[in-house]
């Protein structure tokens, strides 16, 4: 087959959307090298990850935008492109990110769009007033033009199928994993490198996200006050006034020693960062999914996380789970892992084991049969 894909996150984003969308590619080429894998984009942008995918992936081919691409992205994006797919001869195109081009419906070209969440329309106070709309329309779009969805997590499925009203038998899960270096143990030279290029504490309790009111970090702040002063806690993730709220409420009681965080970290370090927790806490009120947790799994570290919503399908049963409000249900969960080895070991090799299920060797697989199932359809 010939697919081809939207590659706007694949070379703009570094986090969320452009690592779904390079991991995508990954194991697609990785595993079915055999099928042409096209990534059109308005223009090129520099960007080591997504250039050292491309060396080693042959069968990747970046297809630029033509003028007009260049000078209208957007609307490229939306319209222009369909033009290029055809002209490509794509037999599938895959929409990485939300959206599909409107007018691909009339192109004759098979279709699949990934929808990663509806938080927008679960907790639309999270969102300014433009990008719901905006998000509203193109994903609804999306998912009725599609010839099939691709949801990243039951719990994505179920919002799909209850906002949209979409029948189920026109979504598929198909989980993402994590990148492969999560995978594979640091070495006692990077960790120590690691620890002193960012100034890590001696013990440590670890939060990776975007530092936003939705991710709920505060209850991981909050729980502090009641652990052992030994134990600090380190927030990697992208800043927001949000952070500025944390640092307030640990100056005003005393824990701005105990508290870190790192909003500049790069990708290739956050390995070692993870594997050198004690603890992995996810407080989000509401998620798609949680790759943050499927880094901590494959990091053997144990997790903590909240209920209601995608996080229990990320973590498995061997991971805690609390109420996104419970303070003393985090310091209790927290305090049990934190002071028994024995369970420590147990969750982090229950986890890791659970998250197999997330390989991309099952994923590649998974989607390659969609790919078929909708080509042949």
């Amino acid at each position: 087959m010939k697919i081809g894909f939207d590659g706007k996150r694949a070379m703009f984003n570094f986090t969320g959307l452009g690592n779904y969308s390079r991991y995508i590619l990954e194991i697609l080429s990785e595993y079915y090298p055999e099928n042409e894998y096209d990534v059109f984009v308005s223009k090129h942008k520099d960007n080591k990850r997504l250039d050292n995918l491309l060396e080693e992936h042959p069968e990747i081919k970046m297809m630029y935008a033509n003028s007009f691409g260049k000078r209208l992205p957007a609307l490229w994006r939306t319209y222009g492109i369909t033009q290029q797919l055809k002209k490509s001869n794509i037999d599938i195109y895959h929409g990485l990110s939300n959206e599909l081009p409107a007018n691909i419906s009339k192109s004759g070209i098979k279709t699949i769009v990934t929808i990663h969440d509806l938080i927008f329309l679960r907790f639309p106070e999270c969102y300014p007033f433009i990008d719901r709309k905006i998000y509203a329309y193109k994903f609804h779009k999306a998912c009725i033009n599609a010839d099939h969805i691709i949801a990243v997590s039951e719990c994505t499925k179920a919002d799909i199928m209850n906002f949209y009203k979409i029948q189920e038998d026109k979504i598929s899960v198909v989980y993402q994993g994590c990148d492969r270096s999560f995978i594979v143990p640091a070495t006692d030279e990077k960790k120590r490198g690691v620890r002193d290029k960012y100034q890590l504490p001696e013990r440590y309790i670890l939060n990776v996200g975007s530092i936003e009111k939705r991710k709920n970090v505060l209850l991981a702040v909050k729980a502090m006050q009641k652990l052992h002063p030994d134990f600090h806690l380190v927030i990697v993730g992208h800043r927001t006034e949000y952070a500025d709220e944390i640092e307030k409420y640990a100056a005003f009681n005393g824990l701005k020693d105990r508290i870190h965080i790192k909003d500049n970290v790069s990708f290739a370090d956050l390995p070692a960062i993870y594997q050198q927790a004690e603890l992995f806490i996810y407080p989000s009120i509401y998620e798609g999914f949680g790759i943050p947790i499927v880094e901590a799994l494959n990091s053997n570290i144990p997790i903590i996380a909240t209920k209601d919503s995608c996080l229990e399908e990320a973590g498995g049963p061997s991971s805690f789970y609390v109420e996104s409000n419970d303070v003393e249900g985090l310091i209790n969960a927290a305090t049990q892992i934190l002071y028994s080895p024995t369970l420590k070991t147990k969750m982090a090799k229950e986890g890791k084991e659970y998250a197999e299920r997330f390989s991309e060797k099952r994923q590649a697989d998974l989607l390659i049969k969609l790919y078929q199932k909708v080509y042949n359809s």
